[in-house]
């Protein structure tokens, strides 16, 4: 590509344990998200820019067919993400799971008020490391690099959301471990669905309530994957948790984290024998309205800190069964992690922007064009944030 280096991208975000799904799902027609308009403005968030701001937005709001619900084809992508997903069936970004940075961006904004910073931090993150900062595209799940790229595969395997140790990594709240399931680390899996809801009582998907499951995931992959992994960039795991009462119901953080609620964006049904099936149906709950006030970057670390702290665990992984290794990174030390809001949110640019520890033995090499590119997208939003920044 003119203009381009792209020799050091070839290889550079597969990482060593990844598995491609067999086939990626093929849509020859890819729509790109709805447009918003001044009928349906929701948070005002076009082109990758600040929205407003201000929630409590019915959404979809009534009469907007555009962001109505259309269940994914066997030919649209979905990933291990349920906000995403849902995200693509109604239609806040692209149905056929071919995703962009602006989409992404504005999505976060529109769909839940989350905040421009936090918005910016995410989008960033899915591209620069499942994605292609060329084109700034990611597919929501498998990969997908001839649609992603419009280099082919000259920019190396462009993973998507699927991709290990990324945005997807072991002990997640729903989906299996990439090596305890040959490789099907992005399917709903409704045994662990259940014991989240068996973990969150009295119909409550609170802080305290996920800061336990978190912990038993944590401990219930440890034991039983001798693969397993808990690296730096885990701490999003903790933050797709604390979407759940932030984000997911109706009102976010002013309404309730329910069992109810839960079973529209994860697309649970019940089975019949006490268990849950995945009806293909993630979407936003009927009368549902987004957050009042914009879910912020800081204080969303603060809620991963927080979470954190409920149930504190080490970082680092197995070598073998029962040979658990603990890494040192950042403010990491011996996989003890001193987590605060600002360590976090500081610790959430490093994962974006420098070579973070991948598995026990390796390193994720981030190719200079995309460092620059990830900088350019966060240092103008974290330039006051107190964390240190990236200049190239």
């Amino acid at each position: 590509m003119p203009g381009i280096d792209t020799s050091a991208l070839r290889n550079a975000r597969r990482s060593p344990h990844d598995k491609r799904q067999s086939t990626c799902p093929f849509n020859p027609n890819h729509p790109g998200a709805a447009p918003y308009n001044s009928k349906y403005p929701y948070t005002g968030a076009k082109n990758g820019l600040p929205g407003t701001g201000v929630g409590g937005i019915k959404v979809p709001a009534d009469g907007d067919t555009a962001h109505a619900f259309e269940a994914p084809g066997p030919n649209d992508i979905r990933g291990p993400c349920p906000g995403l997903n849902a995200a693509a069936n109604h239609h806040f970004l692209s149905h056929d799971g071919i995703t962009t940075f602006n989409e992404l961006v504005d999505m976060q904004q529109n769909l839940y008020n989350a905040g421009y910073d936090l918005s910016v931090l995410l989008a960033t993150i899915g591209v620069a490391l499942d994605g292609d900062v060329v084109t700034g595209k990611v597919s929501l799940g498998c990969d997908a690099t001839s649609r992603t790229s419009i280099a082919g595969s000259l920019l190396g395997p462009e993973v998507g959301l699927n991709g290990h140790n990324k945005f997807e990594a072991d002990a997640s709240l729903t989906r299996n471990d990439l090596f305890l399931a040959n490789g099907d680390n992005y399917r709903f899996n409704g045994t662990l669905f259940k014991m989240m809801s068996n973990t969150c009582q009295n119909n409550n998907f609170n802080r305290n309530n996920l800061a336990l499951y978190r912990f038993q995931r944590y401990q219930q992959s440890k034991a039983d994957n001798a693969n397993f992994y808990y690296g730096p960039k885990q701490v999003l795991l903790y933050g797709a948790a604390s979407f759940l009462y932030s984000l997911f119901p109706s009102l976010g953080n002013g309404g309730a984290p329910d069992l109810a609620t839960m079973k529209y964006w994860f697309g649970a049904q019940d089975n019949g024998a006490g268990g849950y099936t995945f009806n293909n149906q993630e979407r936003i709950p009927p009368n549902w309205y987004n957050r009042k006030s914009s879910f912020k970057g800081p204080e969303a670390a603060a809620e991963i800190a927080s979470l954190y702290l409920k149930r504190p665990v080490l970082f680092g992984g197995n070598v073998g069964k029962n040979n658990f290794n603990a890494l040192s990174y950042g403010p990491i030390t011996n996989g003890n992690f001193p987590a605060s809001a600002q360590n976090v949110w500081c610790l959430l640019y490093q994962v974006a922007t420098e070579n973070v520890p991948s598995s026990v033995t390796g390193v994720l090499v981030l190719p200079l064009q995309v460092v620059a590119w990830a900088t350019g997208k966060l240092n103008p939003v974290f330039k006051n944030s107190g964390c240190p920044l990236k200049v190239l």
